[in-house]
């Protein structure tokens, strides 16, 4: 497709081309799938979506399906993560998986990779670092989603993470209170930024969400919390101190943690722009999304909207 110049939209045109319903999405996605679209030029680059299979709890989700959905909601490029620690969901989305349905597509689709690093034949840090050099060289552009039942700051995961900082690639974390444990504060989180400074690190879910507030507590980091945000909490306090640390707003966990104190929520964003990610985690058809109506209710500026939207992912991710 020949390339064109076009102007970054207004905040009422971003928010009216990204708020499109999606009602009617299976049979739209149907329609699609039979007669591609012309890739739109969209606003949003997503960092949060798996592609699913058909054994799984959930009805599946294909490539095409998500392409789809994609088109429906102007997205652009999406990034598909691969799930494969035995807590993380209710089959395998190897690794390879996640590659081979990706490439066909891969001017839209981003593969991630992952591994254990529990797997005793992946033991020692150079097994590590050979295995992600062989999935980088497939066309993996970052690691995770991370979803493995350990503490953050296991000394199996520093392993990793070391590897992931070596190799450039970026790590998006799953963190409760059964995966990537931590405590209130972040102490094990703090550890795995101060031994790789050179690493980036994308946080996802309820305990990484619970600490944008000052009182968060065991509880809040496996749960919604709903009372009101106090400052002080673990995000800001480490934002601060590691330039290499993001937040993935996908998921009822991140939409949570801005709506739960929608104006703590509108100011933490405005002060954070340059270190937030859009995604969705979607993963199944018809799933309710609500980061669309969370960015009409902050009403953001436009160049706000941008960066979380798309900016920010072309810069962690490498993408043009």
């Amino acid at each position: 497709m020949e390339n064109s110049v076009r102007k970054n939209p207004s905040r009422r045109e971003f928010l009216d081309r990204a708020g499109r319903t999606s009602l009617g999405l299976v049979a739209a996605s149907a329609a699609l799938a039979q007669e591609p679209a012309a890739v739109p030029q969209a606003p949003f680059i997503d960092v949060h979506t798996h592609i699913t299979q058909k054994w799984g709890k959930v009805p599946e989700l294909t490539a095409e399906g998500l392409l789809a959905w994609m088109d429906i909601r102007a997205i652009s490029q999406a990034v598909v993560l691969p799930l494969v620690s035995p807590e993380s969901w209710d089959h395998p989305l190897s690794t390879d998986f996640v590659l081979r349905v990706t490439e066909p597509h891969r001017d839209r689709l981003i593969p991630f990779c992952s591994i254990d690093p529990r797997v005793p034949n992946l033991s020692g840090y150079q097994a590590k670092v050979d295995l992600l050099k062989r999935y980088i060289d497939a066309g993996a552009r970052g690691f995770g989603e991370h979803k493995c039942g350990v503490p953050i700051d296991d000394p199996g995961n520093m392993e990793l993470f070391k590897a992931c900082a070596e190799l450039r690639l970026p790590v998006l974390f799953h963190m409760d209170n059964e995966r990537n444990m931590d405590t209130p504060g972040l102490p094990g989180l703090t550890r795995v930024l101060q031994q790789n400074p050179e690493g980036v690190f994308i946080g996802h879910a309820n305990g990484w969400w619970a600490s944008i507030s000052g009182d968060a507590t065991q509880k809040d980091m496996h749960d919604y919390p709903r009372r009101p945000v106090t400052s002080g909490g673990a995000i800001d306090v480490l934002m601060d101190r590691f330039p290499n640390l993001y937040g993935d707003l996908s998921a009822g966990s991140g939409a949570n943690a801005l709506k739960r104190d929608i104006a703590f929520g509108r100011e933490f964003v405005l002060r954070r722009a340059d270190r937030l990610l859009f995604g969705t985690d979607y993963l199944s058809p018809g799933q309710d999304i609500p980061q669309f109506d969370l960015l009409r209710e902050l009403d953001l500026p436009a160049d706000t909207l941008e960066k979380i939207s798309r900016s920010n992912a072309c810069r962690v991710l490498g993408l043009a």
